[in-house]
This record gives structure tokens, sequence and C-alpha cells, in this order.
């Protein structure tokens, strides 16, 4: 998949012989606004002419990361008004964990068979695939693991479980999502035995799914979002939302529990805040589920066998892992650029920026039918 960039735009990237790739992956969810969005860069270049780095975070009152964390709270339920931003979605995860722990004085963790929430030790614990675990043990213990979507496994959540982290949609198992109130039961099970709910928005979050979170879509709200990616437009951030009274027993036993040098930086925390702005007050939101609803009018093909997901999470399931290869690298070839899943290895992600036009998705879309018609 090797590509030497020399500049991407809108819905573009070009290589260095200036040839372009339609970009069906937005930097795998990342870039919501699409690539060089004039005005992401101006949020960018006004807050650089003014600071960057000054000090680590919580210590210095920036304006930037404050007004971020007063929209995110905005944009949520009234009981999600404490925010705590980081470097990544995975950093953002650790956060979560601790402060399950630390809330509850339980140790016990639940996670979910084939999840991915990220690949620092504490995230890989809850990693749902033995083999990927096994080189990296011992990591952190008292971790169990359920199926998601399998209610009968629900009973497993104890009073001894501190939090149980989910998904809102599986994403590299083959972006699965909850069936018969799922998620709403988990909750229901959680609060009943004093348990915490952590939902990963990391993929589904910033309004991918055609809400501003994947919850919002399903009856339920989790007692804390993790979520990163298309929050930074681009730039690397992570965050993790709580109540005020959840995540104030971070601040002491011991002093500063989690503690970050670069998160809540004001540029980063500028560029979030300008592309939160921008997709919660137009219509992108809405426009990503019509958008779904063209996708899945065009890739009819008796070799798609399936299309799962929501929004512009969508990917598309193939017969074989070999088939899969096959479309992406021969989409690459042809300048459209989609991408394989971390676990399921029949899938296609399509996860496109959400400023995607109408064209440019027919124009994609029209690229893997050739592909599979042996056209091209």
């Amino acid at each position: 998949m090797a590509i030497e960039v020399s500049h991407a735009k809108g819905s573009y990237i070009y290589d260095n012989k200036n040839k372009p790739y339609l970009d069906f992956i937005a930097g795998v969810s990342a870039c919501s606004l699409g690539h060089s969005n004039p005005y992401l860069i101006n949020s960018i270049n006004r807050q650089i002419k003014k600071y960057m780095h000054v000090m680590v975070y919580g210590e210095f009152i920036l304006n930037p990361s404050i007004k971020l964390c007063k929209l995110i709270s905005n944009l949520l339920p009234k009981s999600l008004n404490s925010t705590y931003l980081t470097n990544s979605g995975t950093e953002a995860v650790e956060g979560a964990i601790k402060l399950a722990r630390r809330y509850t004085n339980r140790k016990e963790i639940i996670g979910c068979e084939n999840a991915y929430h990220g690949s620092t030790m504490g995230a890989l614990s809850f990693m749902g695939i033995k083999d990927r675990r096994k080189p990296f043990e011992p990591l952190i213990p008292k971790v169990k693991f359920i199926k998601y979507n399998y209610e009968k496994d629900i009973n497993n959540i104890t009073s001894k479980t501190a939090a149980v982290i989910l998904e809102t949609i599986q994403g590299g198992a083959g972006f699965i999502t909850p069936k018969n109130n799922y998620l709403r039961k988990i909750k229901e099970r959680c609060k009943k035995v004093g348990a915490l709910l952590i939902l990963d928005e990391i993929q589904t979050g910033i309004g991918r799914t055609g809400k501003i979170f994947g919850f919002e879509n399903y009856n339920c709200i989790p007692d804390i979002i993790v979520y990163g990616k298309g929050l930074g437009g681009g730039l690397p951030i992570g965050a993790f939302t709580a109540n005020k009274r959840v995540m104030d027993s971070l601040q002491k036993n011991p002093i500063m529990g989690h503690i970050t040098t670069f998160g809540g930086n004001p540029v980063i925390s500028a560029c979030a805040y300008a592309t939160l702005k921008k997709i919660s007050s137009s219509r992108i939101m809405q426009s990503c589920i019509k958008k779904e609803k063209l996708i899945r009018s065009l890739l009819i093909h008796p070799e798609i066998k399936e299309i799962r997901g929501k929004g512009l999470m969508l990917c598309i399931i193939l017969s074989t892992p070999e088939k899969a290869s096959k479309v992406i690298l021969k989409a690459k070839e042809n300048g459209l650029l989609l991408f394989w899943l971390l676990i399921n290895k029949n899938a296609i992600r399509i996860t496109p920026p959400l400023t995607i036009t109408n064209k440019e998705i027919r124009k994609g879309c029209n690229i893997i039918l050739d592909i599979l018609n042996n056209k091209i």
C-alpha cells in the first residue's frame, strides 16, 4: 500500500508524481472534514500565532482546551459533564480504566471477544484476541471477556466488576452493530451491580454514524465514553468523559491520578474545537446517513455478501481474505484507497471523510464494482 505522499486536499491524496487517490479511508476515520480543510488550517494558524505548548496539562488555564471541553459537554447528556483530554484514543482508554478502578475500588474489568481498544499494555489487556495478547503477557490481571451481542454472558457482570468496556460498534471484528437493545441491557446490568459502562467511541464518535456519538443511536448512555480519531480533524487527540463526581476521584489518593504533558495541547484543541463545531452546527451528520444509503444502493454485487456498519463507518464483506486483498490492492492501482480491518480479513473498510461528495462516492463505488466484474 506504500504511497509517497506529496499533498492531500479534500477527498484526495496525491503521490509524488501527482497521481490522485480518492480516499475511502480518511486516515482510518480520523480526517473527518477531509484533507487540508481551510477552516481547520485557519483555526490552527490563529492559535499558533498566540502560543503553542506552554505547560503540562491542567497547570495553566488554556482557553482552547476549555472551549473544546465546554462544547463537548454541551453536546452530551447532562450526566457526562467532565472531560479529560489526552494525546490519543488509546491513552484515553488507559485513563478510563484507571478511573473506573479508582471510583469503584474494584479490580475486575470485562472486555469483549474480538475487541480492539489500542496497543499499549493496558489497552492490549482488553484486546479480545488471545494470540495477539499472548506475546506480551503478563498484562493487567483480573480481566475477563464476554461475547458481543450474546445476552447470556451479561450475567458475568457481577459485584466484583469495576467496569465493562465495549466498542459501541465493534470495529476490527467487522463493524458489528449492537442488536436487540444489547448496550442498554449491559448498562442496566452494570447499574444493578455497581459497575461502570465504558463505551469506546474512538471510531464511532464525532458524527460518523449520523450522531455526534454512536451511543445516541442505541438508547444507552454510558458512564464513561472514550473517543479520539475524528475529533482532531487529522491531528492526534483523545479524550474520556464522565460525570464530574466520577472524574473527581482521579484528583486524590494519589494526587493527579492521570498526568499528561501534551494532553489538551492548545493548537490541537483549537483544531478539534473547529472540527466539532463544524460537524455539530452543519448538516454534515445528517448527510452521513444519506451517503450510507447511496453506498448501499450502489454496492450490489454477488461477491459482496454483506455491508455492515452505520453512517460512514461501513465495510463490505467478501467471501475470502484473498478476494478482499485483491480488491484493496487493485483499487489502489486505479486511484482508490481502501483498507483492511484488523481482525476480520474478509472485510474492506469504507470510512471516507464525512465531507465526501455523492459524485466521489459514485466514482469510488464504480471502481470497486469494475474490479469485482474483472473489468480492470
